[in-house]
């Protein structure tokens, strides 16, 4: 068994709950006053994924789609990638849960560490390293099934114990729908609305229980209050949950996420198109400070 089989330990858990501020206050020769002073902590960021040197080449590519990523994602935060279309965004998320394996021929070099373990080592199984890392898609994509059924078809995949009504109710409460559709679990999903049907797939993912959620333009095809409702919905989820999504909004990256990563494209002498960051950084200082400029044009409009 590997750790991804198991709830990851924290570093202060693996040094048996040792903090780096253990010992400090101590000595006998310190002054009164400091003994006193209220102690000042620091909150440790934890890295939930740490990507090195990342490339991907799809079969027959005479180039790689994305190249030399480098940036780490932390837990509880939501993590934006933008850039224009065809940098690589989509690429570097699906990597991220070893979607891109069922690309036959895909290549994919570099290191993506998922709390400290290598995502494509050779003890890891990718099936057990995409229900510990759920995707939610641009499009919709309910099951041809009644809601309660979308609901509970992953758990019941997994064999989770458990009542299955609570485990449905609870996915959907989190999913921001209970309210909306209990009294017609019996329904097709089919008959939701569109806005309605994303939060299905985001509850379905959640049934599951998940640690990290990943979401590939999860509003583009959605109107502005079914927008917003997601919105509100990732900002809630990731009390509990890491978020990784990919927008073509910068409005959005700029009002839901913590860190974001700017991609780029860069064109070979054969016109071949190979996407990569040029920048990664907190979100707020992406959008008013950015420290490329390439990255301040597109932030702006200038560049899309």
């Amino acid at each position: 068994m590997t750790d991804i089989d198991r709830d990851p330990q924290t570093a202060d858990e693996k040094a048996g709950g040792a903090t780096p501020f253990r010992g400090m206050g101590e000595t006998a020769s310190m002054d009164p006053a400091q003994a006193q002073a209220p102690e000042v902590t620091e909150t440790v960021r934890e890295v939930i994924f740490d990507v090195k040197e990342l490339q991907v080449t799809y079969p027959n590519a005479s180039a790689p789609a994305v190249d030399k990523i480098s940036f780490e994602m932390g837990k509880n935060e939501i993590t934006a990638l933008i850039g224009p279309s065809g940098c690589g965004k989509s690429t570097m998320l699906r990597c991220l849960n070893r979607m891109n394996d069922l690309i036959v021929g895909t290549n994919v070099t570099g290191q993506i560490l998922y709390h400290g373990e290598d995502l494509y080592g050779p003890n890891v199984d990718a099936v057990q390293v995409r229900k510990r890392i759920g995707m939610v898609f641009q499009k919709p994509n309910p099951f041809p099934k009644s809601i309660y059924e979308n609901i509970a078809f992953g758990p019941r995949i997994i064999g989770m114990e458990g009542d299955m009504d609570q485990i449905v109710e609870t996915a959907l409460r989190r999913g921001a729908l209970w309210d909306e559709v209990k009294d017609r679990l019996k329904d097709n999903a089919f008959g939701m609305s569109g806005g309605q049907q994303q939060r299905l797939c985001i509850a379905r993912c959640l049934a599951v229980a998940p640690d990290v959620i990943l979401m590939d333009e999860p509003c583009s095809a959605l109107d502005p209050i079914s927008t917003g409702k997601i919105e509100d919905l990732m900002i809630e989820l990731k009390q509990d949950y890491s978020i990784v999504i990919v927008t073509h909004n910068m409005q959005q990256a700029a009002r839901i996420s913590d860190k974001t990563a700017f991609f780029v494209v860069s064109l070979d002498e054969n016109d071949n198109r190979t996407g990569t960051v040029v920048e990664f950084d907190d979100t707020e200082k992406i959008f008013t400070n950015p420290a490329d400029e390439r990255t301040e044009a597109y932030v702006t409009g200038k560049m899309g």
